[in-house]
């Protein structure tokens, strides 16, 4: 089992930043792909972004691509996305996921149902 806890949301204004954190604990986390989704009121849940086992490899939305960076830092068992040039339209809650089983270690998962673990989810909110 994995827990994940996410963290760092918050209230900020259009063309702000954000840095969520993703905290894994439980097992290896250095064996999961790592992804970040999002879900506003009435919307179905969607991808945002993806890092692979190795970190090595990341993939974005269209959406959030150049606006958004995901990466990992493995020796703190942490998944990061930073946020910039924050749009009213980014206004989510924000899920934090893992894949126990991916293809490869350089495979990134963009397909909400290949993740095996989610967390709680944190909110962002951005004024226009």
């Amino acid at each position: 089992q994995v827990q994940l806890v996410e963290s760092g949301g918050g209230l900020v204004q259009a063309g702000g930043s954000l840095r969520l954190s993703c905290a894994a604990s439980g097992r290896t986390f250095g064996a999961y792909a790592m992804g970040w989704f999002r879900q506003a009121p009435g919307k179905e849940r969607e991808f945002v972004a993806a890092i692979s086992w190795s970190g090595s490899n990341t993939y974005y939305a269209d959406s959030v691509k150049g606006r958004f960076t995901i990466s990992r830092d493995s020796a703190k068992n942490t998944v990061y996305l930073q946020m910039n040039s924050l749009k009213p339209e980014d206004t989510a809650v924000y899920y934090c996921a893992a894949d126990r089983n991916p293809p490869l270690t350089i495979s990134v998962v963009t397909t909400r149902g290949e993740y095996d673990y989610w967390g709680q989810g944190t909110q962002v909110t951005v004024s226009s």
